[in-house]
């Protein structure tokens, strides 16, 4: 069977999965408090165990798109992100949703990276490069049009999108089997690929690199506290909502499909938001891009607190929506900042040690939080999560406050 050209397969890849996955996790958080009856702790314990699963399988799955074959890494990737969320769709107890997330998570690992660099083998970096962009924005439309569908099946049956985007991503991989093309594929060189030996010697280098610039603490430090708030509030802002507020009637709709409307609202302010910063913010210049950043995790940590506490609906979702739209900015913008305080010859070093920082936080940060839920509840460990993100504040206060381009410091500390 003749194979597909190469970008019209990675939109179609790109716009699918998206697609699917939207119309999968619309309604999973209400699934999993509803009719699972999930406890806060539990909870946050099913995303920690997504988060440990990407975190320890990352490596070893990366083998097969580094060695063996990306279309061959993408395709089992598909068959078990579909499945995983399938199981966790049909079955309403903590352990399959628990176990679901750990077999999608593994699949996730084997196409994080491989759809990138499948791409750039066959159509060459400059092309992929524009393709991404085109794919992002296929993958908003395609996001917004699963809200849509997910709501539509959701009153039906609440697990049913969750159900029939799995098993729409367990069939995307065999439209992958028939018609995915690989003509560029080349095996990485052994000193190439990301192992485990890598990983740990990219730590000793990141230690080693802190003793002599502690500059770097400031932006490991930030990537910490940001992983440790995140998760809890992720996975707990559904069943807050849920149990302290009701919803108007939507027409014939059932209630639950309110939450279609929240996360598709919240879809279209972060791409408005993201936009209007895109056209205005210097990206040049560190001191622009750090205030955003300092205002905006203010704003964020604000907006957890008026979420946590909120007693009225409206100001409840507006809050919501601003932790979105914050949070959608503060993503690409602190990426940015991170780009430019680092000396070339640290970045990929410095930016790995983030990741692995971040990760951490997110692990070690969900079950205190969740079980701060159980034990209290789900508004006060809502409001402990912003108290857990308030350090970042006096992180990007200091850069503020540092007379020199950090990269120069950076750069002067690694002279010295």
């Amino acid at each position: 069977m003749k194979k597909l050209a190469a970008y019209p397969t990675y939109l179609v890849i790109e716009g699918a999965t998206s697609f699917f996955m939207s119309m999968a996790f619309t309604f999973n958080l209400v699934y999993q408090a509803q009719v699972a009856h999930l406890s806060p702790l539990q909870l946050v314990l099913v995303g920690t165990s997504l988060e440990t699963t990407i975190f320890l399988f990352e490596i070893p799955t990366g083998v097969v798109a580094d060695v063996y074959s990306r279309r061959l890494s993408i395709i089992i990737g598909a068959f078990l992100i579909g499945a995983g969320i399938a199981l966790e769709g049909s079955l309403p107890v903590f352990f399959a949703i628990a176990l679901g997330q750990v077999i999608w998570g593994i699949g996730y690992t084997f196409t994080s990276g491989a759809i990138q660099a499948w791409i750039s083998d066959e159509i060459g970096e400059a092309a992929a490069n524009k393709a991404f962009l085109r794919a992002s924005q296929v993958g908003m439309a395609a996001g917004l049009a699963g809200i849509v569908i997910s709501t539509l099946l959701a009153n039906v049956r609440i697990n049913l999108p969750i159900q029939a985007g799995g098993l729409s991503l367990f069939a995307l991989g065999f439209f992958l089997v028939l018609w995915m093309p690989e003509t560029g594929f080349k095996p990485l060189p052994k000193e190439e690929r990301n192992t485990w030996k890598n990983m740990a010697r990219t730590f000793r280098n990141g230690l080693a690199m802190l003793r002599k610039r502690p500059a770097l603490y400031t932006i490991l430090g930030i990537g910490l506290f940001y992983g440790l708030y995140s998760e809890a509030y992720d996975r707990l802002w559904v069943k807050l909502i849920l149990d302290n507020f009701s919803f108007p009637a939507l027409g014939p709709l059932k209630p639950d499909s309110w939450f279609g409307v929240i996360n598709a609202i919240g879809l279209l302010l972060g791409v408005v938001a993201t936009e209007i910063v895109r056209r205005r913010l210097d990206i040049d210049s560190q001191r622009s891009i750090a205030r955003l950043l300092l205002a905006s995790s203010a704003g964020l940590a604000i907006s957890l607190l008026v979420f946590a506490f909120s007693g009225n609906l409206l100001l409840a979702l507006g809050a919501n929506w601003g932790i979105g739209v914050l949070r959608s900015l503060i993503g690409p913008v602190y990426q940015a900042w991170v780009n430019q305080k680092l000396d070339p010859s640290t970045r990929a070093t410095v930016l790995s040690m983030s990741g692995q920082v971040d990760a951490i936080g997110q692990v070690a940060g969900g079950p205190a939080l969740g079980a701060i839920g159980n034990l209290v509840s789900v508004r006060a460990a809502i409001a402990a999560a912003a108290l857990v993100l308030s350090p970042v504040l006096f992180l990007y206060n200091r850069a503020l406050r540092q007379h020199s381009e950090p990269a120069v410091i950076i750069a002067e500390e690694a002279a010295d």
